[in-house]
């Protein structure tokens, strides 16, 4: 995972609440076995019509948008299954920030896991947010937020914001104890049953 610390974007408004995992990354595009590849399947019944078209009056459609690294979404995102798809399609899309006033759990956790930063913020900011033209700045070691007009804070654990600052997965986090790891392998001896 890449250290995470800050992102200089437009935004791309998606005036949606509970937008679920099977909206973001429909469930028909989920046997890639890598976690690239997904971005071209997001929010792919949204983009598309039924004939495979694009849908000229969806956002991710509009090219104003195509270089946007932050998602403004509404309440409840990532609802629905806990399928991790939907992080990596945001990811492979180009997306690093989401903010919404809430997010579904799993969702959330898969976010961190995956050095994706989501930012939970009153409903009156992300309504505001979303109006934004210019490029705003996202600083997760500051925990601000600057847009043309004003400065934005926002809360994040301390735990999950080193994880982002330093770019640990899972696998990476469990390294960091390798020692002790060790360590205790060693005392405890146990038997093989080879």
């Amino acid at each position: 995972m890449e250290p995470f610390k800050k992102v200089k974007s437009i935004i791309t408004p998606l005036d949606q609440v509970n937008v679920d995992t099977d909206q973001i990354v429909p469930k028909q595009f989920l046997k890639l076995v890598h976690k690239s590849g997904f971005g071209k399947f997001l929010f792919y019944n949204w983009r598309y019509d039924e004939n495979e078209k694009i849908k000229p009056d969806f956002v991710l459609n509009d090219s104003k948008y195509n270089n946007s690294k932050i998602l403004v979404t509404g309440d409840n995102f990532g609802c629905g299954s806990s399928r991790e798809h939907a992080i990596w399609a945001l990811l492979d899309y180009g997306f690093s920030v989401i903010i919404a006033p809430s997010f579904a759990d799993i969702f959330f956790s898969n976010c961190f896991k995956n050095g994706f930063l989501p930012i939970s913020l009153d409903q009156k900011i992300v309504e505001k947010l979303q109006q934004e033209v210019d490029i705003i700045e996202v600083d997760l070691e500051t925990q601000i937020i600057k847009t043309s007009s004003e400065e934005i804070s926002f809360k994040i654990d301390p735990y999950k914001k080193k994880i982002l600052l330093e770019g640990l997965d899972d696998i990476a986090q469990t390294l960091q104890f390798e020692n002790k790891i060790s360590e205790f392998e060693r005392k405890s001896k146990v038997p093989s049953v080879l």
